[in-house]
């Protein structure tokens, strides 16, 4: 069956404003990523690097930090999915798969809802990190109306902030307001029964991580009607750091295998996935 692609033509700057990387230049697939609560697009880090040169790895920028930090930001989900399905529709011209860690992976998640209630294309593969399925019983405590001080301790204690932040009170001030309505949006999501993706989802996560482990990861079944594959990493909560290239590397295989299964024409080679 010929799968159709959104048009390319209206890539405003308010897309661009959410679109990170190199989405202009021609690949075979787009990896949109979106990050944990108070991380960005740099929390991905050298992803672009590891992955393979037929993928264009996609960061999306949140409102509220780095280039976007003189902007408010958003602590409603489905605020910020309104305003992010209309900016990342002009890139759904090609094959493409979302993932997301934590925040990133109910946001993934919303998003490949929204965009399949509207028609549009739908993603090759759903990647969802470090968070169980969203029709589950949140796992942390509500932490997002205590006073500064007592906010980032929790956070701390969650894993969540690096310590080093706690030595730059300026740089801290910044990320802040940021961090504060993440944990607001993900305290105050209300999941809403819908009927099932039609994309197959791939769900990773640490084999020591408190709040996501294998029974939370494999509860993504029911949020698809294709398969689920789970794979755990050795590591806690934020294992998706020191295990990067082998969590990049299952990504791209896992894209590719779904490419080759999707279309008639030739899926990347080995040497192109750059697998031994």
């Amino acid at each position: 069956m010929t799968r159709m692609f959104a048009p390319s033509a209206s890539r405003s700057a308010g897309s661009h404003a959410w679109i990170g990387g190199d989405p202009e230049t021609p690949r075979r697939l787009r990896l949109f990523a979106l990050p944990f609560a108070g991380g960005n697009a740099a929390s991905f880090g050298e992803w672009s690097l590891k992955l393979p040169g037929w993928i264009a790895f996609s960061p999306v920028h949140l409102p509220g930090r780095e280039r976007r930090i003189m902007e408010p930001a958003i602590d409603d989900a489905d605020k910020l999915i309104s305003q992010l399905v209309p900016a990342i529709t002009p890139w759904l011209d090609r094959p493409y798969a979302l993932f997301g860690h934590s925040m990133g992976a109910m946001l993934a998640y919303e998003l490949a809802q929204a965009l399949q209630e509207r028609g549009l294309p739908r993603p090759e593969l759903l990647i969802v990190s470090g968070h169980g399925a969203p029709n589950l019983p949140r796992r942390f405590p509500v932490i997002s109306h205590l006073p500064d001080a007592d906010f980032i301790a929790a956070v701390m204690e969650l894993g969540g902030l690096p310590s080093v932040l706690l030595q730059e009170p300026e740089l801290l001030a910044l990320v802040l307001p940021a961090l504060r309505a993440d944990f607001r949006l993900c305290e105050t999501y209300d999941w809403r029964s819908r009927p099932p993706l039609s994309c197959p989802i791939l769900a990773i996560g640490g084999r020591s991580d408190r709040i996501a482990g294998l029974p939370e990861l494999q509860s993504w079944q029911a949020m698809t009607s294709q398969p689920l594959r789970c794979e755990m990493f050795d590591g806690n909560h934020f294992f998706i750091h020191h295990a990067m290239p082998a969590v990049v590397a299952l990504i791209a295989r896992a894209v590719a295998e779904r490419l080759r299964d999707a279309f008639t024409a030739r899926g990347p080679t080995a040497s192109e996935l750059r697998i031994s």
